[in-house]
């Protein structure tokens, strides 16, 4: 695959839907790093035992909210799937694998769904690209290949 070839999307109708859930989702968790700090952002990952944990909860903040916004308007979108999925992939390894470790499959399992779900459609638009509504594909155009 070319390098402009990453900025190409795909004609699916509906795939739009997919972008809108995954950047809703991380606008969410993003804002809400900010705007309560005290439970969902440096004072969370202190519980959660980082050494930093203002620097990190923040920078994670600022990931999330800029690649929610990207993929909302469709812009970058591939790109802007990598951070999430690290972010996701470090949200689980550090605050679910744990119960796992200690023998707690239900637990794990439950707590692991929502996590697991941005994961997986962080990956898909990795994979997929953009769609027929986004800037992506006003400005970059479709990925014909995909449908041959």
């Amino acid at each position: 695959m070319k390098t402009s070839d990453l900025l190409k999307t795909n004609d699916y109708k509906w795939f739009f839907i997919v972008r809108l859930i995954l950047g809703y989702v991380f606008l969410v968790a993003g804002l809400q790093k900010f705007i309560f700090p005290e439970t969902m952002g440096p004072g969370r990952f202190e519980d959660m035992g980082y050494s930093s944990p203002e620097f990190t909860a923040y920078f994670v903040g600022f990931f999330e909210v800029l690649c929610a916004l990207l993929m909302l308007l469709g812009l970058f979108s591939r790109f802007a799937a990598v951070p999430l999925i690290v972010i996701m992939l470090v949200a689980i390894f550090t605050t679910k694998v744990p119960d796992l470790v200690d023998g707690d499959f239900w637990r794990f399992a439950h707590r692991v769904r929502l996590d697991l779900s941005m994961l997986l459609t962080a990956l898909f638009v990795l994979l997929s690209g953009s769609d027929r509504f986004s800037l992506d594909h006003k400005l970059f155009g479709i990925d014909r290949e995909i449908h041959q």
